[in-house]
């Protein structure tokens, strides 16, 4: 036990008063005379008796009376062994308020918000009004960087709301500690009330500070189910009007109940144009599929919807795409070719394709920057300054298929395969071969038959270069010759994919070109070159968004502009990997459709949704937390376990001790009554 001011303890001397008195307050006997003397000793001796334990307890009873009042003025305060007693200067006290979606969730108060609202209000009420207060949320608002009082502090706490805004507790307690060492108080306490999601809350992953005291007030729900859409996409990389699309998605089920019999609405361009049913086991996944006819060319956007309560903000998936995408792909012919082969024919004659045709001689290689596709068609040998350039491709993504011609340079060819991961020629070999089967283990077919069948007509090949032993980790073979040998293969290099096909494209040597797998096959090349942009993107999040094909930076800024609202920014913008990426650093923090913009003219669209971290709702609960607490020796954390009590008592007791000085006022009062019953009882 402790004294807030001992030096009232002196005050105790006081205490002799009444021993003082009971010593030298001498009564004065009357004389009676009796005429039995007998009967007036035993009356004498039983008087002295009582007289003497009544003195003794009245006695008592002052001391103890006086004992107590003076140890009240000293103020008593126990104390927990951990506890720091501040008992002098304002304090400051930082309160991390959890304002996420999870909080939605209800427990027997109500939501989660609405009881962390309360319980950061009887924080605040169990300090003195010189001490200062900050309040911090997931938001990270400038306003909230600064203390205030404590009449504006419950205020603040009152404005408090739901928000998208998803942080780990480390940044919180780092940001809250920083914001305190700046401040010249020495008393710091910070408050951490949280549902403490698995998810965000990694409270053993903190940069702790043993110079303020933490308190964590976890809120436990009732539940922790929440049904939600994680994710979407579609099975090609292209979307195209008027053919078949399916696209999937995954829904959640993060809670302890089976859901039988669910559903899910497919929205495009705010018509419904598909349903699907499903069901789910508890805390498992499941994948369902839409299957529509794109109608639409150009800019679509489209929703995904499921019923589920109460945590609704993860029950509507957004995206977007572009059905008319063109695909750049640039044809690099040999000396020895005409400018109009099977190649640039195919291109030319699809709209898809957005063509530019080369010699070997004459090349620009600024168009290498726009490019997904390049066709090394039958080039004799490769410059140096064309390998750069390839390499440099490779680097930023795309396809680039090697085509030998009948006159190459072995030794230079085979140089420039080695530098893109391919095995080298060893040999040509004039056998008429048949391409015998393709590798059912290959996924670059995949889509373009309902089913391979064995005795399918298949190319015939009259030349073709060996090619030396290689390791499937680096080389595919795609379609395979009747000896083994490999006729079309694939592999790595950077971040590009690298095609190989081991005899010229000509009618001297293949028929390919006029066989019915030429097309799927240059046009698989191309789908895979192509990378699908993002069907959407998290709000609240610094996030890149990439434009391919438009690499110069005008005059005029690129706008991010909501479809239906008001809201309107201008990202930074920079070129990177000949890209153009914009940054709208965490400014957009509302989920729907949006566009990219320059004078007016559309350029991509995009779509934007809230991050699925708060959607798992498995929590940290108080055996969790300690085991934390123990295992990394924090001692300076504690928690509140019994967040349904009122805190500001608790928060007092734990910042100043529990304090004494009432009881020893009711002790002083029980005292006195004590001695008055004693006085007039015995008598």
């Amino acid at each position: 036990m402790m004294f807030v001011y001992p030096a009232f303890l002196w005050a105790l001397a006081a205490v002799s008063i009444p021993i003082i008195i009971h010593l030298f307050n001498f009564r004065r006997y009357k004389k009676v005379y009796f005429t039995n003397v007998k009967f007036l000793k035993e009356i004498q001796h039983q008087s002295k008796s009582k007289s003497r334990l009544r003195e003794i307890l009245v006695l008592l009873a002052r001391c103890l009376a006086i004992c107590c009042l003076v140890i009240a003025f000293s103020q008593p305060i126990i104390k927990d062994k951990n506890t720091v007693i501040l008992n002098s200067g304002a304090k400051a006290i930082s309160i991390y308020l959890d304002n996420s979606y999870s909080m939605e969730n209800l427990n027997k108060q109500g939501p989660l918000l609405e009881v962390a609202k309360t319980k950061a209000k009887e924080i605040v009420k169990a300090f003195s009004n010189g001490d200062k207060f900050q309040i911090i949320t997931n938001d990270f608002e400038g306003r909230h960087q600064r203390f205030n009082s404590k009449e504006d502090v419950l205020n603040i706490i009152d404005e408090i709301k739901i928000s998208s805004s998803v942080r780990f507790f480390s940044d919180v307690f780092k940001r809250q500690s920083e914001f305190l060492k700046s401040s010249n108080l020495v008393n710091k306490n910070l408050f951490a009330i949280s549902d403490a999601q698995k998810s965000t809350f990694n409270l053993n992953e903190i940069n702790n500070d043993t110079s303020v005291k933490l308190t964590l007030i976890p809120l436990i729900a009732n539940e922790t189910n929440n049904l939600y859409i994680d994710s979407c996409w579609f099975e090609s990389p292209l979307q195209q009007k008027g053919f078949i699309q399916k696209l999937h998605a995954k829904i959640v089920n993060n809670g302890n109940a089976t859901i039988e019999i669910g559903s899910a609405k497919l929205y495009l361009n705010k018509q419904q144009i598909a349903i699907s049913s499903f069901s789910v086991e508890a805390n498992s996944t499941t994948e369902i599929k839409f299957t529509f006819d794109c109608k639409q060319e150009g800019i679509n956007y489209g929703s995904i919807k499921i019923e589920d309560y109460p945590i609704t903000f993860d029950d509507e998936l957004f995206f977007a795409f572009n059905s008319k995408v063109n695909i750049s792909v640039c044809v690099i012919n040999g000396k020895d070719q005409n400018l109009e082969n099977s190649i640039t024919n195919l291109f030319k004659s699809d709209s898809l394709f957005k063509s530019t045709i080369f010699s070997e001689q004459a090349i620009d290689f600024s168009m290498f920057k726009t490019s997904d596709v390049i066709f090394l068609n039958q080039l004799s040998e490769l410059s140096s300054g064309l390998m750069t350039e390839l390499l440099k491709f490779s680097e930023v993504g795309g396809s680039i298929v090697f085509i030998p011609s009948q006159n190459l340079s072995l030794i230079n060819f085979n140089q420039s395969l080695s530098a893109f991961n391919l095995p080298n020629f060893i040999t040509s070999d004039s056998s008429s071969l048949k391409v015998d089967k393709i590798e059912s283990a290959s996924t670059f077919y995949s889509g373009v038959f309902e089913k391979i069948n064995d005795r399918m007509n298949l190319p015939t090949i009259t030349k073709h270069f060996k090619l030396q032993a290689y390791s499937k980790m680096d080389f595919e073979g795609i379609l395979t010759l009747q000896n083994s040998d490999v006729f079309f293969g694939e592999s790595k290099k950077n971040n590009a994919t690298v095609y190989l096909i081991t005899s010229p494209l000509n009618e001297k040597c293949t028929n390919f070109s006029k066989h019915a797998l030429f097309v799927p096959t240059l046009y698989q090349i191309c789908f895979n070159s192509v990378k699908a942009l993002p069907l959407f993107y998290n709000v609240s999040s610094n996030v890149l968004i990439t434009i391919k094909n438009d690499i110069t930076l005008k005059d005029q800024p690129v706008h991010i502009k909501q479809v239906s609202g008001n809201f309107d920014i201008i990202p930074e913008s920079r070129l990177i990997n000949n890209a153009l990426s914009l940054f709208p650093h965490n400014q957009i923090n509302v989920p729907g459709f949006f566009e990219v913009l320059r004078n007016n003219t559309l350029l991509i669209p995009l779509a934007f949704n809230y991050s699925r971290k708060e959607s798992d709702l498995n929590c940290l609960n108080n055996e969790q937390l300690n085991k934390i607490i123990n295992d990394k020796t924090f001692t300076n954390i504690n928690i509140i376990e019994n967040t349904a009590n009122e805190l500001t008592s608790f928060i007092q007791q734990g910042t100043e001790g529990k304090r004494l000085w009432k009881l020893f006022i009711i002790l002083t009062l029980l005292f006195i009554a004590a001695e008055v019953a004693i006085l007039r009882l015995l008598k």
